[in-house]
């Protein structure tokens, strides 16, 4: 008998749960997205606070979609990575209506047609995310990445009040991909920095940047506090569900209980496109929420399908960005920076200024040429830009307010990291410090050898690097692999768990493949795709060094100059004496050879374009490097097959110019015996 009251009470606490949870739903969607409230926050609570109760008392009942798990999970100690289902594209921009005027030309003349609907959106200055719910629960959340592949911060997404966790569809598809831009209100902003000036934190520079440090934070209790919002902004992949327009699928997501940005609207003309824009340019600052332009997009799928995409961007879409905002400061000094390779980078200390939202204090310089070109002094009043609204830049002096006191910039002769010479190589712009231990380039190159795309030992960042070398614990990136747990226990904040994660990275970092080595030792012009072909030619790093000019400049896109680098970089003697002990410390100095299942390709050249839907471009890839063929970036006429997939880019063209041959993917899955 006891036994059936507990069912019956089980029954009756899942059916209120569940009730409650759609009430939550529902008054979390009318406040945070409807801006409507028909409950006061007490009656709000009160619902929360229940359905917390029977949760407690029933952990059954929990589910990832309940109200209650938007601040669930322990702090992470990484990211993963993500893979999205569609390509994450940028945008081409536009900053005049003669420049969007072309580009209305340009898509009229491919589609043949004046008559082109548009929706136009404003450009949110935050962080884009991609979404995905299964049948309806929200299930990943993750960053742009490279646009393939991001981080995954599903925990931290999900503290996003305007977020629903189950999707407002009596059927929803199997799979849903969205997206979005995550972002910071004005008024959230001023607070944070607020709360951070109290205590004695470093200010974010602006909205963009909090949002974005917000996402990346690994304990989402902490990103909760940040009160993040987002709008949706479109669809990615979807399964069972059709539509013929953009703004079609904007209201749907509407629907489901996304929120979606209520200041869209249609155009019929670039006419009209661009009155919108200007009206958005001068309404901006009346937005609760900072924009940095509009967003103008073709609404018919179909034309936009005709229409394609370059290897970077859609060509049915363009960013409208407002004319950067400028103001006038004082440029107080110059400072160098010194990166890995020893090049130095005049930037400008400016007395702060607001523009375009946030504070500046800082501008690129670029180098000494440019310095001269604009003959800008220390002590001028300069005019100072955001360039697109992001990058501080110095315009110009002005010159009426010179007071003769005013200083020329003079490139010093030492390092001032080091006190090492400073050269300039005839012909280049950039002077480089020439000490190769110069505690600056040191620095710059640890955090290069241990980044993501290179070795990827997590943990190694910035603030341990620099302690690392402060304390004499390294003096090289070959010195890491010799490092012990007990030394690390002697970094800042470094705990027990943290000092045996490190050491468990570095130890994993061991076996990358050779083509990451070549990338992490930071050789000048070898980066990631010019690694990889000396890693598939040569195999392992002793027949590399071993490789006279002729053999190394053989290899399909190296030229000359890179050659003469790997050669260089080779006979320094201080390079070969890391390397060794690199060798010693048990780095692995060789290719991974892969299985050859034949040698059909011999000789052959393939280059990818589009998006590939029966093979991951890596796979394609490494199939033809299985039967003895190569996997190019790059079209040249020595280029065997160009493999299209959808919405392939100006390689494309490119390959019908040169009279390629072109094959689709299921030709490409013949052609190699599947």
């Amino acid at each position: 008998m006891r036994g059936g009251i507990f069912v019956s009470a089980l029954g009756d606490s899942a059916k209120r749960a569940e009730e409650l949870k759609n009430l939550i739903n529902y008054h979390n969607h009318r406040y945070h997205v409807l801006d409507s409230p028909e409950i006061s926050d007490a009656e709000y609570d009160e619902f929360v606070n229940e359905l917390i109760s029977i949760e407690a008392a029933y952990p059954e009942l929990i589910t990832p979609d309940s109200p209650t798990q938007r601040i669930g999970g322990e702090p992470s100690d990484t990211f993963k990575s993500v893979r999205h289902r569609s390509r994450m594209l940028s945008l081409a921009n536009a900053f005049s209506l003669g420049e969007l005027t072309t580009f209305f030309n340009r898509i009229s003349n491919d589609l043949g047609t004046e008559q082109i609907e548009m929706v136009c959106e404003l450009k949110v200055d935050g962080v884009a995310v991609s979404l995905v719910f299964e049948h309806g629960i929200y299930v990943v959340g993750a960053t742009r990445g490279d646009g393939e592949i991001g981080e995954d911060i599903t925990a931290n997404v999900k503290t996003i009040q305007s977020l629903p966790l189950r999707l407002f569809l009596e059927t929803a598809p199997n799979i849903l991909e969205v997206r979005g831009e995550a972002y910071l209100s004005k008024e959230q902003f001023k607070q944070i920095n607020e709360e951070r000036e109290e205590l004695g934190q470093p200010l974010f520079a602006n909205p963009r940047n909090a949002a974005a440090g917000s996402l990346r934070q690994l304990d989402p209790k902490i990103v909760s506090k940040r009160n993040l919002d987002m709008f949706i902004y479109g669809l990615g992949s979807v399964s069972g569900t059709e539509f013929v327009s953009h703004w079609e699928s904007l209201q749907y997501l509407k629907t489901a209980g996304l929120k979606v940005s209520k200041y869209s609207g249609k155009v019929n003309s670039v006419q009209e496109a661009y009155a919108y824009c200007e009206y958005w340019q001068e309404k901006r600052h009346s937005l609760p929420f900072e924009i940095d332009g509009v967003v103008i997009k073709v609404n018919s799928y179909e034309q936009q399908e005709k229409l394609g995409t370059t290897s970077k961007a859609p060509r049915w879409a363009i960013a409208y960005k407002f004319p950067a905002e400028q103001r006038t400061t004082v440029l107080l000094d110059i400072e160098l920076n010194v990166g890995r390779t020893g090049a130095l980078t005049p930037t400008a200390i400016l007395e702060p200024v607001v523009i375009a939202g946030s504070t500046v204090s800082r501008a690129t310089l670029h180098n000494e040429d440019e310095i001269r070109r604009k003959d800008i002094r220390i002590g001028d009043t300069v005019i100072v830009q955001k360039a697109g609204d992001i990058i501080p830049e110095i315009i110009t002096p002005v010159l009426s307010k010179r007071t003769g006191n005013e200083r020329e910039f003079e490139m010093p002769t030492a390092c001032p990291a080091c006190g090492g010479d400073i050269v300039r190589p005839v012909g280049e712009a950039v002077a480089r410090c020439v000490n190769i231990n110069c505690p600056a380039v040191v620095f710059e190159h640890v955090i290069h050898f241990a980044g993501r795309s290179a070795m990827d030992i997590d943990g190694l960042g910035e603030s341990v690097a620099h302690q690392l070398l402060d304390k004499g614990m390294i003096k090289d990136v070959a010195d890491i692999y010799y490092l012990s747990k007990e030394q690390l226990l002697g970094i800042e904040h470094f705990a027990d768990k943290a000092a045996e994660n490190l050491c468990s990275a570095i130890e994993v970092s061991k076996t990358r493949p050779l083509s990451r080595l070549l990338f992490a030792l930071g050789i000048r012009h070898v980066g990631a795709h010019v690694a990889e072909l000396l890693a598939d030619r040569f195999g392992s790093i002793d027949r590399l060094v071993a490789a006279p000019y002729e053999e190394i400049t053989a290899v399909p896109e190296i030229g000359p100059r890179i050659a003469e680098s790997i050669i260089n970089f080779f006979r320094e003697e201080r390079n070969r004496r890391v390397i060794e002990r690199l060798r010693q410390a048990g780095v692995s100095m060789e290719q991974e050879k892969m299985e050859t299942k034949d040698l059909g390709f011999d000789g052959m050249s393939f280059v990818f374009t589009g998006t590939l839907t029966l093979f991951t471009r890596s796979d394609a890839e490494a199939i033809v490097k299985s039967k003895g063929g190569r996997a190019s970036s790059s079209i040249s006429k020595k280029t065997d097959y160009v493999v299209v997939g959808k919405n392939p880019g100006s390689k494309y063209d490119k390959a019908v110019s040169l009279g390629i041959k072109i094959i689709m993917e299921d030709e490409f899955k013949r052609l190699i015996g599947e």
